[in-house]
């Protein structure tokens, strides 16, 4: 039995101002990591471990909460399995062991990405002369508090079931800030040219296609085609026709009907009978590559086009976001490429953002990959870059 299911992510965020020390990188004792020389403390990782454990329970409802903070042993979190779930008490050690490592796993690598970029961030914020002051966190978090909860009660139930602090929800406010104005360096201002461009690539997207209603016949030989083409000429109807003759599964025993046929939607020889015969002309035999082919155009539908002016507010909307995500994915390979070579890790915390990261070869039994999620305290999505999966918050930065 397992201590807990497989973990969605918790919650990401972005960054917040740091001074970048200049006292080496080496990895202090009380420390799981040192970016450019500042540690992320162990206790600063141990909380927040907290968090993102107590935060996945609440998501998946369940009410222990494993905090496997005490690798690779794993004792103390053994001991809270055992004291949290009855049902384990005679499970082995070893196979306790083994799902605490599982979700040691799932839940550092989470908290150990959110510490790192945070560090990233910072570090970036400050070269560049970045700032976010108090009054301006105070600002943001009272939008954020007041868009999200109907009460103040509604609010602390939230810090109670993830684990979190009003000071861990200002922290969040603040590192989004930052990285928001971070990634705003880089943000493509959408014009009219641009607009105009995307509409001109993608009309298809903004209107329906001329299309075609017919009926046909499709026989194995020529002979049959033929003989499809008399009996309708004959007065025998298309449903009668079909019903003999034809050896199209889809269109058999529906008199042969196609509708709402567009250019290049069916083979070229029944294509070109489409949007060539006039109406209700028989048409015949046509040899095409799955057969011999009896055809009708039976309705032409000419098709329409919405034009720029109207579709404009749509496509702007598109091309802004856009441009946000690119320029959240700029701000962010730009932190690692600025700091990633100065990020040391300890063996046991190590993940894909340290120096020297090597991944662990792939199983059949491998642990799988919690899936990425964005929220802030309203739940509304605020991913610092693509890919990042991080905490929900914290109550302290580890420096």
């Amino acid at each position: 039995m397992r201590i807990l299911k497989p973990l969605s992510a918790c919650c990401a965020v972005g960054a917040v101002a740091l001074t970048v020390s200049a006292c080496g990188s080496s990895v202090a004792g009380d420390s799981v990591a040192s970016v450019a020389g500042n540690q992320i403390t162990t206790r600063a990782f141990d909380h927040w471990m907290f968090v993102a454990a107590k935060s996945a329970a609440a998501q998946s409802q369940q009410t222990q909460v494993i905090v496997p903070e005490d690798p690779p042993q794993f004792k103390g979190c053994i001991k809270q399995a055992r004291q949290q779930i009855p049902s384990l008490a005679k499970t082995p050690d070893k196979t306790l062991k083994a799902d605490c490592g599982q979700l040691f796993t799932q839940l550092s690598g989470q908290v150990m990405d959110f510490l790192i970029k945070a560090d990233w961030y910072q570090a970036d914020a400050h070269k560049l002369g970045i700032n976010v002051t108090p009054a301006q966190v105070h600002k943001a978090f009272e939008k954020t508090k007041k868009a999200s909860f109907k009460s103040d009660s509604q609010y602390k139930t939230l810090l109670t079931q993830t684990g979190q602090t009003s000071a861990d929800i200002m922290y969040r406010v603040r590192v989004n800030t930052i990285f928001s104005k971070l990634a705003k360096r880089d943000t493509k201002k959408v014009t009219a040219a641009d607009v105009s461009k995307y509409y001109t690539a993608h009309k298809s997207e903004f209107g329906t296609p001329p299309s075609r209603n017919l009926r046909v016949v499709r026989t194995k030989t020529q002979g049959a085609a033929n003989q499809a083409l008399s009996a309708l000429k004959g007065g025998q109807s298309w449903q009668t026709v079909a019903a003999k003759y034809s050896v199209d599964t889809t269109t058999k025993k529906s008199g042969g009907l196609l509708q709402d046929v567009t250019k290049g939607q069916e083979e070229h020889a029944l294509d070109q009978v489409a949007f060539s015969a006039p109406v209700n002309k028989l048409e015949g035999p046509v040899h095409g590559t799955f057969g011999w082919y009896v055809a009708e155009v039976i309705k032409k539908n000419a098709g329409s086009q919405q034009p720029l002016s109207k579709v404009k507010p749509t496509i702007e909307q598109l091309l802004k976001s856009n441009a946000t995500t690119a320029a959240s994915t700029a701000a962010n390979n730009k932190a690692k490429q600025d700091w990633g070579s100065q990020t040391i890790c300890r063996t046991t915390y190590s993940m894909a953002d340290c120096k020297g990261y090597k991944a662990p070869k792939t199983t059949s039994t491998a642990t799988p990959t919690p899936t990425s999620s964005a929220t802030t305290p309203a739940g509304s999505s605020t991913a610092p870059a693509s890919g990042s999966t991080t905490p929900a918050s914290t109550k302290t930065t580890g420096h």
